[in-house]
């Protein structure tokens, strides 16, 4: 079956159904490229700034400037 006769059929669709095409064409193109795809009930690691002092004094100096700009 080609695009141009996949399209109406696509269209359709309920939109609970378009996104289940949409994540299973997803799932598709990170095994075409070799990418690790998210798997349910996976541990990834996040980076954040959790305990660094530098990030936390960052976001209260604009957190104050916010502030400051709302009042005046």
């Amino acid at each position: 079956m080609s695009v141009t006769e996949l399209l109406p059929t696509l269209q359709k669709l309920s939109r609970a159904e378009k996104l289940r095409v949409m994540q299973f064409l997803i799932s598709e193109l990170a095994k075409e490229e070799n990418e690790a795809a998210l798997e349910d009930g996976a541990i990834y690691r996040i980076e954040s700034p959790l305990n660094s002092h530098e990030a936390a004094h960052k976001l209260a100096q604009l957190l104050e400037e916010d502030k400051k700009e709302i009042n005046d």
